[in-house]
């Protein structure tokens, strides 16, 4: 297949949304971290210069995302898929994994720390793109083939996920291949179905895991245990409670000294919320709706199917973990460990979501230009 060449500049509104964002979290990561950096490091500085040195980082690798032609990017999509299985299987199954907060989630290579489940996310995409470009499922064509290779995969890389445990990345996962299927012409019989048949398993480990089960438990009635058990959501409530519509101030969060657990990484949310009241969390959505409405506006021109799929399947997966990260630390979910992108500390999420935005971005060169001529052509053939 011939490479394509670009023949736009890259989105402006998806770079400067992004750049906006991502300031906002930086800001948000000096105070969230503050406290618990000096602590620990006695340096109040240290969450901010790891996550400024991560942002570096993920934005050279950002740049090469937008330079590379992405229509090579399939010929590494079971090769992503394969590596993200082995460092699953590797934090699992070795002493190579380490542990934190419970959950053996991250491995060191060569002196690097990753977070294999990260990968698998972007790994997911490009995987379910190229195999459903490949073998379309349309009406009265052959779907046996596609299905045949993806459920498999996605059943293991789910279990593997799982099994860390990190419920929060397993939903993303399932729930992003989910709407990459429903750009296909499956029967939506079969997904009505899929609610129960995959629900009632995972509703079934859940129950026999004893920390999940509490979790949901504690989450009908968190301040039925505030100070053990509902200890994280009470406090988030009470963050948001402070801050009311215009907040305690920047940087005068009562919060982040200890109450609020995981305040500069998970829950960052609910320290917007102290901080900067009700209208800093509403900008903060705004940001992210307009962010998410762009890239998918931009990818629905992108001139084939791959680059549709792989665009909207990034997009997707970024939109399903930011409504789940804000749905869990406003209490709408039970509490489950996930990163809001671009916001929260994190060195691996940080640098595999400017890949993601990296990969937008070139998308957003090759998508098609409306002339005056065919929008004239478009619109003459538009019958009333």
């Amino acid at each position: 297949m011939a490479k394509r060449q670009p023949k736009l500049p890259i989105d402006f509104p998806i770079l400067y949304l992004t750049l906006a964002i991502l300031a906002f979290g930086l800001i948000m990561v000096l105070s969230a971290g503050a406290v618990r950096g000096f602590n620990a490091t006695q340096n109040s500085y240290h969450y901010f210069s790891q996550q400024m040195k991560w942002t570096l980082v993920g934005s050279v690798f950002a740049i090469i995302a937008i330079k590379i032609p992405y229509s090579i990017l399939r010929r590494f999509a079971g090769i992503g898929v394969m590596v993200s299985m082995a460092l699953l299987i590797a934090i699992l199954f070795t002493d190579a994994g380490e542990v934190a907060g419970g959950s053996a989630r991250w491995i060191t290579i060569a002196g690097i720390t990753i977070q294999p489940s990260e990968i698998a996310k972007l790994a997911m995409v490009l995987f379910y793109a190229h195999i459903l470009d490949r073998y379309p499922i349309q009406r009265g064509c052959e779907w046996r083939i596609p299905l045949g290779i993806l459920i498999p995969s996605t059943v293991l890389i789910l279990g593997l996920v799982y099994k860390q445990p990190d419920l929060g990345t397993t939903m993303v996962i399932a729930l992003t291949c989910a709407v990459m299927l429903l750009q296909t012409e499956l029967p939506t019989s079969w997904f009505v179905a899929a609610v129960p048949t995959l629900g009632l398993p995972l509703l079934y480990f859940i129950y026999n895991t004893k920390y999940q089960w509490e979790r949901i438990l504690v989450w009908l009635d968190p301040w039925k245990d505030a100070m053990n058990k509902g200890y994280q959501i009470t406090n988030a409530e009470i963050a948001f409670g402070s801050g009311g519509l215009f907040g305690v101030g920047l940087g005068r969060s009562l919060q982040k000294y200890g109450f609020l657990p995981e305040n500069h990484t998970d829950t960052i949310f609910a320290i917007v919320g102290e901080e900067l009241g009700l209208i800093g969390t509403m900008f903060l959505l705004f940001l992210f709706v307009s962010l998410y409405a762009r890239a998918y506006h931009v990818i629905s021109e992108c001139p084939d199917r791959f680059g549709r799929l792989l665009g909207y399947g990034i997009t997707s997966s970024l939109a399903i973990q930011t409504t789940i990260n804000l749905a869990v630390v406003t209490g709408v979910l039970p509490v489950t460990g996930i990163t809001l992108p671009l916001i929260s500390y994190g060195g691996a999420s940080l640098v595999i979501t400017l890949v993601k935005l990296g990969l937008i971005l070139n998308l957003s060169r090759y998508r098609k230009i409306v002339t005056k001529g065919s929008l004239e052509k478009n619109l003459s053939n538009i019958s009333v």
